[in-house]
C-alpha cells in the first residue's frame, strides 16, 4: 500500500520492533515522541493513519490526537497504549476521537487488522470528501448559471466579490478556503428575488431609498436558500452577514481569533464595499485608504490582503466581434445590452453554454448591432470560425 502510517511513542526499541513487524506489508515511519510526531506530519505528509502511544513525556497520546485531530482531521487516528484504565480510553474517544484503541502487548493479527481497517476509513474519508466537493461544485454552478441568466449585474459583482476574496483567503492561508470561495459567488443569489433593473441601479448608487432599504433584504433571503443545504451551514452564515449583522447578532466584533462563519462575513463586507467603491468612481487606492481608515468596520488582516490584490490575473487580448462569432470562455469587457437597452450581460463576465445560449436565442428576437468588445484569454485559442447565425436553442414559436 502507497498510504503512509506514522507510530507515536516514546521507546525507542518499541518503534524499531513495529518497523520490523509492519514495514513489509506497510509504508512505516517512526516519531519519537508527540512534538516530534507533530513536525512529521507538517513536514512530511499527508499521513492515512497515525498510531500513538498515551503516556509520554511532555504531550500525552490524547493531546497529540487532538492535534491531529484538529490540524489534519482527515488522518484516521489510533491508540496503543500500556495504560488500560477506562478514564483513558473516554478521553482517547472523546478528545482524540480514536478510530480503535489497542492496549499493550497487541497480538500481530489484531494490531495489522486495525491498521488494514484505518487505511479503509481513510479510503472511505477520501471518497466521500471527494463526491461531496464534487456535488457541491455542480450545486454552487448550478445556482451561479441561473444567476447569469436572471440578474446579469448581480452575478457580474458576485464574480468580482469571488476575485477579492479568494485572494484574501489565500493571503491569510485560511483553512478549507473553498467556504469562503463559495460564499463570494453566492453572495448576491438573494438578488434573483429583485428585479434586474432594481438591482443594477442600487449598485450603481441611484437614489432610491425604498428600493435600496428593500434590497438589504438579500443576504437573509440568500441564507433561507442555502443553510436548508447540508454542508453550506457556514457559508449561509457568512453570507447573512456580509452586512455586518449575522443573524442573532447585532454587530460584528473584529478580534483575533473568530470563527470561519464570521470570519467569511467580515471578508465579503469587505470585498462588497471595496466593490461598490470602485463601481462609484474611486480609485483601487482611494478605495482602499477608506477601508484601512475604519478598523472597528472592517478587519484589519483582510483589508491589508488587498494590497497586492490585482485586478487581472490572467494575459487577455482583447477583441471586437459579432453575436456570431462569440463563444464559450470569452469575457465581455462592455456591458451587452438589447436594442431596448436592456442588461442581457454584465462587463466582466466569462460567456458560458446557458449564456451563450440565453445571448442567442435574444438576439433573435431583438438584433444586436455593431461590435461587441470581449476579452479573450491568451491561453485559449476561440473558435469562432464556424459558427452559424442561427440560435443554439430554437425557440417554440
Amino acid at each position: 500500500m502507497n498510504e503512509k502510517i506514522l507510530f507515536v511513542d516514546d521507546e525507542p526499541n518499541l518503534l524499531d520492533g513495529l518497523r520490523r513487524l509492519l514495514g513489509k506489508e506497510f509504508s512505516i515511519e517512526t516519531a519519537n515522541g508527540g512534538e516530534a510526531g507533530l513536525n512529521l506530519l507538517a513536514e512530511s505528509g499527508p499521513f492515512a493513519v497515525v498510531m500513538s502511544d498515551m503516556r509520554m513525556p511532555g504531550m500525552n497520546g490524547v493531546q497529540f490526537l487532538s492535534a491531529v485531530r484538529q490540524r489534519w482531521p482527515d488522518t484516521v487516528r489510533l491508540m496503543l497504549t500500556g495504560n488500560s484504565d477506562i478514564q483513558t480510553a473516554i478521553d482517547a474517544v472523546n478528545e482524540g476521537s480514536v478510530f480503535r484503541f489497542m492496549t499493550k502487548p497487541c497480538p500481530e493479527n489484531i494490531l495489522k487488522g486495525a491498521i488494514r481497517a484505518a487505511l479503509v476509513q481513510y479510503g472511505l474519508i477520501g471518497a466521500e470528501k471527494e463526491l461531496l466537493e464534487k456535488t457541491l461544485h455542480g450545486s454552487v454552478k448550478v445556482l451561479t448559471e441561473i444567476l447569469a441568466l436572471v440578474n446579469p449585474a448581480a452575478f457580474s459583482r458576485a464574480s468580482r466579490i469571488h476575485h477579492t476574496v479568494r485572494h484574501m483567503a489565500h493571503h491569510l492561508g485560511l483553512r478549507e478556503a473553498w467556504r469562503y470561495e463559495v460564499a463570494a459567488m453566492l453572495s448576491q443569489v438573494g438578488c434573483m428575488a429583485f428585479d434586474a433593473e432594481t438591482v443594477e441601479a442600487v449598485y450603481a448608487g441611484a437614489a432610491l431609498p425604498a428600493e435600496q432599504e428593500r434590497f438589504k433584504m438579500h443576504p437573509s433571503i440568500a441564507f433561507e436558500l442555502l443553510s436548508r443545504i447540508p454542508r453550506l451551514e457556514i457559508v449561509a452564515a457568512m453570507i447573512a452577514g456580509q452586512n455586518g449583522k449575522p443573524p442573532g447578532k447585532t454587530k460584528q466584533q473584529v478580534s483575533g481569533s473568530i470563527e470561519p462563519g464570521e470570519l467569511g462575513a467580515h471578508l465579503l463586507k469587505i470585498a462588497v464595499n471595496f466593490d461598490q467603491m470602485l463601481l462609484q468612481g474611486s480609485s483601487a487606492k482611494d478605495a482602499l485608504a477608506k477601508l484601512k481608515s475604519q478598523p472597528e468596520e472592517y478587519y484589519s488582516a483582510g483589508v491589508a490582503a488587498l494590497d497586492t490584490l490585482s485586478a487581472e490575473t490572467v494575459p487577455f487580448v482583447i477583441q471586437e466581434i459579432s453575436i456570431r462569432e462569440m463563444s464559450i470562455g470569452m469575457i465581455l469587457d462592455d456591458d451587452l445590452r438589447s436594442s431596448n437597452g436592456m442588461l442581457m450581460v454584465a462587463r466582466n463576465q466569462e460567456i458560458s453554454y446557458p449564456l451563450l445560449v440565453r445571448i442567442r436565442n435574444l438576439h433573435q428576437k431583438s438584433p444586436i448591432t455593431g461590435k461587441i468588445r470581449v476579452k479573450v484569454p491568451q491561453r485559449t485559442t476561440p473558435a469562432i470560425s464556424g459558427m452559424k447565425d442561427e440560435p443554439l436553442v430554437q425557440s417554440s414559436r
